[in-house]
């Protein structure tokens, strides 16, 4: 055989494997075989349930799917997790909450009746704005005005809306030798509709009050993340106060463990879409009110779940 054989014979075999995987089609786009259910853990009228509402109508649009919300609510999205874990893994149930149902909610619930790895997480799509807020009409500026009246004996309502809360307020109250009135209120909605009815003197809200803060209504006395609030910059943060922790969340998609990749890449893609297109209703929600897009999914996402694990029981151990 001559040399020249020897070159051109490899050549000839490559061009065969070129056309073959040429003529091989390619694999199609995971599809719902059905309605898709999304199961939202917190009341109509929110952040979360507001957020679902709108991305199931644009999957709708963009995609064809058939989505259908509802709320299945109670202690801050427990129940909703709960019940979700033990549904089909097909990709045709999905649930919506806050990242704190899968950290630190699940472990301060005695009955939580989950685990973290009961779950596939699909995407995240925003990260609240987590803040203090107070009516305007209160007249304080910064939540140090608030820690200043509470030095001098006056006991103030203080609306949370999960166990965390509670437990950075019980935090706050160590360091400054104050003393407050904790209410844990179920979902932000329920929150800024007491500290508007006067029924509570501040409380946390994690972006739903920022329409408010732009009418001069309300105001962020804090913020309840490791940066200041984008809307609220004059405002310090509660590390800035000597509280170290980071106490925002992102919103989530998850599903039942073990969907298949395919539906949870489908999902995950066909999400993060829709709030990256800053065209779109549910994008221009999370930008004026949240900050803007924040789409995490795959490893990524498991990665930081199980970070927010290890955050909540570091927490929960300066409690006991």
């Amino acid at each position: 055989m001559s040399k020249l054989t020897k070159i051109v014979m490899p050549l000839a075999v490559v061009g065969m494997a070129a056309t073959a995987f040429m003529a091989t089609p390619a694999k199609a786009e995971w599809q719902p075989k059905g309605p898709i259910s999304v199961i939202i853990g917190f009341a109509a009228g929110g952040g979360t349930d507001t957020q679902a509402r709108l991305i199931a109508a644009e999957l709708k649009k963009r995609k064809g799917w058939n989505v259908i919300p509802s709320n299945v609510t109670g202690k801050g999205g427990v129940v909703m997790a709960r019940k979700l874990k033990g549904l089909p893994n097909d990709g045709l149930t999905i649930g919506m909450a806050v990242t704190e149902v899968f950290g630190y909610n699940m472990l301060a619930s005695k009955k939580a009746g989950y685990k973290t790895d009961d779950f596939t997480y699909i995407a995240t799509t925003t990260s609240s704005q987590m803040g203090i807020v107070a009516n305007t009409s209160k007249g304080w500026k910064t939540f140090a005005d608030v820690i200043a009246a509470a030095k001098k004996g006056k006991v103030f309502k203080f609306a949370g809306m999960s166990a965390k809360h509670a437990d950075i307020n019980f935090l706050i109250e160590q360091k400054y030798g104050v003393k407050f009135n904790t209410v844990v209120l179920r979902g932000g909605r329920k929150v800024m509709n007491a500290i508007i009815a006067g029924d509570v003197d501040l409380g946390y809200g994690a972006g739903i009050q920022s329409k408010a803060v732009r009418s001069g209504k309300m105001v962020n006395l804090a913020s309840g993340l490791s940066q200041r609030l984008k809307i609220s910059p004059n405002a310090p943060t509660l590390v800035e106060m000597g509280i170290p922790y980071d106490i925002g969340a992102k919103f989530i998609f998850v599903a039942p463990a073990g969907i298949p990749g395919e539906a949870r890449k489908a999902l995950a893609d066909a999400i993060g879409d829709i709030i990256n297109d800053p065209s779109t209703k549910a994008s221009q929600y999370v930008s004026k009110g949240y900050g803007g897009p924040d789409v995490i999914t795959g490893k990524k996402l498991d990665a930081f779940i199980q970070n927010e694990i290890k955050i909540a029981k570091v927490l929960m151990k300066l409690m006991k």
